[in-house]
């Protein structure tokens, strides 16, 4: 199929009628938003977005048709990872028998997601770009400052869009908790202030976004297994909707502690 200027302009604009793209989104007063709309509607989010069973039904919906403007319908979904298992069961079928269709599922990594959907699917994997041609595109887009922080370029893992995205982030972490969080908790009630402050200032996203980002800078200060590890079980915990304050708590009393293991240069 050629593909004129017209259509490639309603491409980009994700509404073209033969492409449907889906988002993970946040319930609020019984509307869906992505992440995009909750940020611009200013919302504290306390849970991360998720593909809900309503967005699979409306894939179904959209492929039960034939093709306006193209010989086959495309459905892409983003961050296939946040499905949960109803939804993602309910998507089985789809896969199996899908028409006249190509269905798109964009994950981290295969494991991200349940077996009986990779299974239906053929991997396509996309590698990271090498660092040259990371900061040759992180130039061209003026984002060359980017390049000075190797806590968000390990993040990015080779995807220049991702570094982009994880150093927005970075400027919404109010600058002074960050640095307070880069050293060991002076004590006790320090860590526990900390985490009163993390849980009060940032939503559930940043708060992810956070330990991506303490995981990578730790690591490059102190090289200790044990604390990456607690900080994967944090991450653990935030996504099973526990209480946010008492898992910075549990935390960061865990790095006081064990802060005599770390040497006191990078105190």
């Amino acid at each position: 199929m050629e593909i004129t200027a017209p259509l490639q302009n309603r491409l980009r604009q994700g509404n073209h009628p033969a492409l449907l793209w889906v988002q993970p989104t946040y319930q609020y007063q019984g509307q869906r938003l992505t992440a995009a709309e909750a940020a611009e509607k200013g919302l504290k989010r306390k849970a991360p977005p998720v593909i809900r069973l309503e967005q699979i039904r409306e894939i179904t919906e959209f492929l039960g048709r034939p093709p306006l403007e193209a010989p086959r319908n495309v459905v892409v979904v983003e961050e296939a990872q946040t499905m949960a298992e109803a939804a993602a069961n309910a998507l089985l079928k789809t896969l199996e028998e899908p028409g006249q269709a190509t269905l798109i599922l964009i994950a981290p990594t295969p494991e991200s997601v349940l077996p009986t959907l990779v299974s239906r699917c053929q991997r396509i994997p996309f590698y990271r770009l090498d660092a040259q041609s990371l900061a040759v595109i992180l130039t061209q887009t003026g984002h060359q400052e980017i390049l000075q922080n190797q806590a968000v370029l390990s993040i990015a893992a080779g995807s220049a869009g991702s570094a982009i995205a994880s150093y927005e982030q970075l400027q919404v972490i109010p600058p002074e908790l960050l640095e307070d969080l880069k050293k060991v908790p002076k004590s006790y009630r320090n860590a526990l202030e900390l985490a009163k402050k993390i849980d009060k200032d940032l939503d559930t996203e940043a708060q992810l976004w956070l330990i991506d980002y303490l995981q990578q800078f730790y690591w490059q200060q102190w090289h200790q297994p044990s604390i990456i590890n607690q900080l994967e079980q944090a991450r653990k915990h935030l996504l099973a909707y526990a209480q946010p304050r008492l898992v910075w708590e549990c935390l960061l009393l865990s790095v006081y502690q064990k802060s005599n293991s770390i040497s006191p240069n990078h105190r």
